[in-house]
């Protein structure tokens, strides 16, 4: 306990991964009080064609009580 999930397009270099695990591992830590031995992360890719039905139909507005930034765009079909 916690388990971040992170969802995005392809393209962020596995540096770019670890950087941004490593930040939300740092505020879990320091927002949260979590052990970093707690945490977990994970990074889905998910291609552009596919966001609006596998993310946004399901993930953001299929959720809305769970949702704490919503998205400043509606998806283009």
């Amino acid at each position: 306990m916690p388990h971040i999930s992170v969802k995005l397009w392809p393209g962020k270099t596995e540096e770019e991964k670890i950087e941004l695990t490593d930040k939300f591992v740092r505020a879990m830590e320091e927002i949260m009080g979590v052990p970093e031995r707690s945490i977990s992360v994970a990074i889905e890719e998910v291609p552009k064609e596919l966001w609006t039905e596998q993310v946004y139909n399901t993930d953001i507005m299929g959720k809305p009580e769970n949702l704490y930034k919503k998205p400043g765009y509606t998806p283009s079909v």
